[in-house]
């Protein structure tokens, strides 16, 4: 049986153990990026929530992190504050009935 790469649980039995302090994650840092946003993208799914990209002048986003820095607060909050204000002040503008 040969190990792959994304293998969480075989560890590879025949490499010479490496002097100094063990390494925590058997896996390269390529690899442990891919498995957290794996897990991460599960985790967004099971509260929810869907990937978005957007594309947006870069002015328009260094006053987002200006305003986020500022509310202490991430982009990805005051993006959704912000369309969700929208939505309520549209709703608001549209004649009933």
């Amino acid at each position: 049986m040969g190990v792959q790469v994304d293998d969480r649980t075989t560890i590879d039995m025949f490499k010479e153990a490496q002097k100094g302090r063990p390494r925590s994650n058997p896996y390269p840092r390529e690899v442990q990026i891919r498995i957290n946003k794996r897990v991460q993208r599960m985790r967004d799914k099971h509260l929810g929530m869907r990937r978005m990209e957007v594309k947006m002048p870069t002015e328009l986003v260094e006053r987002l992190d200006e305003y986020a820095k500022q509310q202490e607060c991430t982009r990805t909050e005051i993006v959704e504050l912000c369309i969700t204000e929208w939505f309520e002040m549209m709703s608001k503008e549209l004649p009933e009935g």
